[in-house]
């Protein structure tokens, strides 16, 4: 069984943009490597928002060295690139861009949920990539609801959902550059399971709703769970029905150098990336 090395509270919240009202749950700056290959978890709601006529979101950013991960649980989004690419997901499905060597992209409410107004829930992921991939050139999965496998858990205790990696013999739709694990857990009160991942993977989990048991330590609502990378063991029991969402992968030991929204290897990479953002080498979107 994996040894549980902290439980930790959501900071205060804040606005990202005017659509997204987020905790940070965890980050690579407050946890260091024993978040990795994950740099920063952002928890957005659920927040009620009324009926709008202009969408509310994050207009036109860049992003250059690792890739973010959106799942939506309540409400829909709509996503446009510098790469050419635009997507619309909702309930349940996931959207997972691959910043690479640079983008430009914006978030915002999708259209109809601005008009009818609605609540919005989500997390957003940021997963580092390797110094050999960091450059890449950038990439964009739409992973419908209806493409992500669903495992049952024994006894009747909840549901899986399988966005990348594999459990139980099936595997998560997400293409990913090194060994990772998201998995969406549902459990119902007083439900237990027994999950496994490969040895040297670590793992964090994000208690979304409820409150559970993992690996014996009590974990409530908005908490993070940080698991060493030893031992292969995840036991989930939930004193209430629950959302759990756990990430797991083999981590990238080298070292980070973070800044804004560029996160590379060097302190000069990062001033590279600054130079090529304002010389307009991530490419331009229009208004």
């Amino acid at each position: 069984m994996k040894k549980v090395l902290g439980v930790h509270d959501a900071p205060p919240p804040h606005w990202v943009g005017d659509g997204f009202p987020v905790r940070s749950l965890f980050s690579h700056a407050r946890h260091g490597a024993a978040v990795s290959p994950f740099l920063l978890a952002d928890h957005a709601g659920p927040a009620r928002f009324a009926p709008a006529l202009r969408p509310r979101g994050v207009g036109q950013h860049p992003h250059r060295g690792f890739e973010t991960v959106t799942i939506v649980y309540e409400g829909a989004l709509e996503h446009r690139d510098s790469a050419g690419n635009s997507g619309r997901i909702e309930k349940g499905d996931v959207q997972w861009m691959t910043a690479g060597s640079g983008i430009l992209h914006e978030e915002f409410h999708e259209a109809a949920f601005t008009r009818t107004g609605g609540t919005l829930e989500m997390v957003q992921l940021w997963v580092n990539l390797p110094a050999r991939h960091k450059m890449t050139a950038p990439a964009y999965q739409t992973l419908e609801a209806r493409d992500i496998p669903v495992v049952a858990l024994p006894g009747e205790a909840g549901a899986l959902r399988i966005i990348a990696g594999e459990h139980e013999g099936s595997k998560g739709p997400a293409r990913t550059f090194t060994p990772v694990e998201v998995w969406d857990v549902r459990l119902r009160a007083g439900g237990s399971a027994s999950l496994e991942l490969p040895e040297g993977h670590g793992a964090v989990l994000l208690v979304l709703r409820g409150r559970v048991r993992i690996n014996g330590a009590e974990a409530p609502a908005v908490q993070t769970v940080l698991l060493d990378r030893q031992g292969r063991e995840v036991a989930l029991e939930a004193e209430e029905d629950a959302v759990v969402l756990l990430l797991g992968g083999l981590p990238i030991d080298e070292p980070v150098a973070a800044h804004g929204p560029f996160v590379m290897n060097t302190a000069e990479e990062i001033r590279q990336a600054f130079d090529d953002f304002r010389s307009g080498r991530f490419g331009r979107m229009e208004a």
